[in-house]
């Protein structure tokens, strides 16, 4: 193997695909991206054996092809302290690749290609292209409320439903949900719903562009890929059932609260000020066009906040964490919030003006 190749050319797809590879692992050789040299470009892999990111980069030479693995961040590191005019030579020297550029020589050690591991092949059951900004949304609306390190494994990703032409992503530690959905241009087949693991969907939203650049989703049995023009990502799913949401969503509320997103988040960014650290409760007492936010905590400090606001009801008591609240009002972008409302002890099912297809709930503490 032997290829010369600009700086940034290497810089970006090696940034890409070094989210998927893990820095500690028991296996060295996950430590090490795969360079697959051909004739006329470079395909980067990192895996972690839960997900797999492919990027490609074109070299302005290649001398001989091959495919050899490299420490990833340590090649990673080397690129970012090069300027950013530099040209890099990588050739293989013996059991080493040596990476130089103008008077500054690197030499790192190599593992076999061959012991590489790949996901095995699959063929997708439902597959389908839309945008990366409507894939981004769907992603920023919901993954906030994905649980993280919960012993009901599938509550840790985000639950992605395909339903006679529909795309839906789902998620919930338990507390809170989020759903948002979006039509998709053509029906995609079947009923679908897999599970995405946390650290896929932190690896696309971390990857994805809100441009509207075409994509492609599939979507397997046991796996997940979707290609991009820059990259292609793949992702086995959790194994599990993921809670039937539909269930969870109130349904005739009796009262309904409005309010301007900003004001409601501010007063509530305040009163968390002085909320108990640990559960971070606060109370809110509803009346016809007032709402009244108040927080304490073991200290017998307190924090009141009072905002106009639209109410169709009775005056009611709510205990809320404002954490939750606060989640969703910061992923609205809208101007006004709606809240559905029933009593003291049902769920909160949270909507903004203007915002269509993501609704949120939050289920109520008691204080």
């Amino acid at each position: 193997m032997h290829f010369i190749i600009e700086r940034d050319a290497l810089l970006k797809p090696l940034q890409m695909v070094s989210g998927a590879i893990e820095r500690r692992h028991t296996l060295p050789i996950l430590s090490n991206v795969l360079l697959d040299v051909s004739s006329d470009q470079i395909a980067l892999t990192g895996t972690d054996l839960e997900i797999e990111l492919v990027a490609t980069a074109f070299p302005q030479q290649v001398v001989t092809p091959g495919r050899i693995t490299i420490p990833a961040k340590k090649l990673l590191d080397i690129c970012r302290s090069l300027p950013e005019s530099s040209v890099l030579t990588l050739h293989l020297q013996g059991e080493n690749c040596v990476v130089s550029t103008g008077k500054s020589k690197f030499t790192l050690a190599t593992l076999s290609a061959g012991d590489y591991p790949n996901l095995e092949s699959w063929q997708g059951d439902a597959e389908f292209d839309l945008s990366r900004l409507q894939l981004r949304k769907l992603l920023d609306d919901t993954a906030f409320s994905m649980a993280n390190q919960d012993v009901r494994y599938y509550l840790n990703g985000l639950l992605f439903e395909v339903d006679n032409g529909t795309l839906r992503t789902v998620a919930t530690d338990g507390h809170r949900l989020a759903l948002s959905s979006m039509e998709l241009a053509v029906t995609a087949g079947q009923q679908k719903q897999v599970i995405i693991p946390r650290k896929g969907v932190l690896e696309l939203m971390r990857l994805l562009a809100a441009d509207d650049q075409l994509i492609r989703l599939s979507i397997g049995q046991n796996h997940i890929r979707l290609t991009d023009s820059q990259f292609s990502f793949s992702s086995k799913l959790i194994d599990g059932r993921f809670p039937d949401y539909r269930r969870v969503l109130p349904r005739n509320s009796s009262r309904q609260l409005t309010a301007h997103r900003s004001v409601l988040k501010d007063a509530c960014v305040r009163a968390s000020i002085l909320s108990n650290e640990k559960y971070r409760g606060v109370r809110f007492t509803l009346n016809p066009q007032e709402l009244q936010i108040v927080a304490n905590n073991p200290e017998h400090e307190q924090a009141e906040e009072v905002i106009e606001v639209e109410y169709n009801g009775d005056t009611l008591e709510i205990g809320f964490n404002v954490g939750y609240v606060l989640d969703v009002l910061n992923t609205l972008g809208t101007d006004l919030v709606v809240m559905h409302l029933s009593d003291a002890n049902s769920s909160s099912l949270v909507e903004g003006v203007g915002n269509p297809g993501a609704l949120y709930v939050v289920m109520p503490m008691r204080l």
